[in-house]
């Protein structure tokens, strides 16, 4: 019985322990402070820009966001976001295809001919890092 004890003991440290990595985003360059601002962190590729990891909703105030996300586990990661000024929910498109609100990425990915890519937004976190991100929308 203690074993099995030490075991599981040693088990769920591991866990708590691995779960210890920290994301803070700074979004900056906002064209005013109406609306809300829309954030999410991805932990796939297949997942990135249609369904995020965890997402996050705040008031822009000075033209600016900050959000923190903790207790991610070591990986790789990306992060979006939105501004949307006119408080509807969604992301306003022209045409269906071209932003009218403004959005951005980590690493202030580009989008060139359709949206930003993973591989130019990705970023890792492990070992409990506290990963800093500017976003400039």
């Amino acid at each position: 019985m203690q074993t099995v004890l030490l075991y599981l003991t040693f088990l769920f440290s591991g866990i708590i322990i691995q779960a210890q990595n920290t994301v803070e985003v700074n979004i900056t360059d906002f064209d005013s402070n109406d609306g809300t601002v829309y954030i999410s962190i991805y932990d796939s590729e297949e997942n990135f820009l249609e369904k995020g990891f965890v997402s996050k909703k705040s008031d822009v105030v000075n033209q600016e966001a900050s959000f923190t996300f903790t207790e991610l586990v070591d990986g790789v990661y990306a992060v979006s976001c939105f501004h949307d000024e006119d408080d509807n929910g969604k992301m306003n498109m022209i045409m269906g295809m071209i932003p009218s609100e403004d959005y951005g990425t980590s690493n202030n990915a580009p989008a060139r001919f359709g949206p930003p890519k993973w591989k130019d937004a990705k970023f890792e976190v492990k070992g409990g890092e506290i990963v800093k991100l500017d976003i400039k929308l």
